[in-house]
């Protein structure tokens, strides 16, 4: 039995490890987030808008139209009013991306994430505390399109904790 494992090992390794080598590493900002549309600040009243959010993450393909990887996003806000106060907010997502369209310049895909929003609360007259939600990211539409062979612009339309549209860089390692 011990045999038949690492053999099948052995085989799964050799036959996703090529594309297990193609990396992908990105930077984008996305425009109105989770964050802004549900209640991600602890019914806390008087909540501006983010400014939008900051995203990074690594992308693994595992099969010829599949990638998987991690991604972190930050946001922040503040609140109005006389007790003035921040809110900051730490997405980690676990992200599934699949191509329905690709040539030697452009490609077309859907991304779908989940993960976890921590909200840290910062109330102007009390002790900062951290509150977890529920987070995501779904996008029918993305496209990249490349500009070397190790950099790539891209833009995402869907909804979550990235952004309602997201705009960015990919560069491949």
């Amino acid at each position: 039995m011990k045999r038949l494992l690492l053999a099948i090992a052995a085989i799964a390794s050799i036959a996703f490890g090529s594309y297990a080598q193609k990396t992908q590493l990105y930077v984008s900002y996305g425009g109105y987030t989770q964050m802004d549309a549900t209640d991600c600040h602890d019914d806390w009243s008087h909540v501006n808008n983010a400014w939008g959010a900051i995203n990074a993450g690594i992308d693994f393909r595992i099969l010829p139209q599949l990638r998987i990887g991690p991604s972190y996003t930050f946001s922040s806000c503040t609140t109005k009013g006389e007790h003035h106060s921040n809110i900051a907010y730490h997405a980690i997502l676990f992200n599934l991306k699949y191509d329905y369209y690709r040539n030697s310049i452009v490609r077309l895909y859907a991304h779908g994430g989940v993960g976890a929003v921590i909200s840290h609360m910062m109330p102007r007259h009390d002790d900062a505390y951290n509150k977890s939600y529920f987070a995501y990211q779904i996008v029918p539409l993305g496209a990249e399109a490349a500009i070397s062979r190790s950099v790539a612009l891209f833009g995402e339309l869907g909804f979550g904790a990235q952004g309602l549209l997201q705009v960015g860089l990919k560069f491949n390692i």
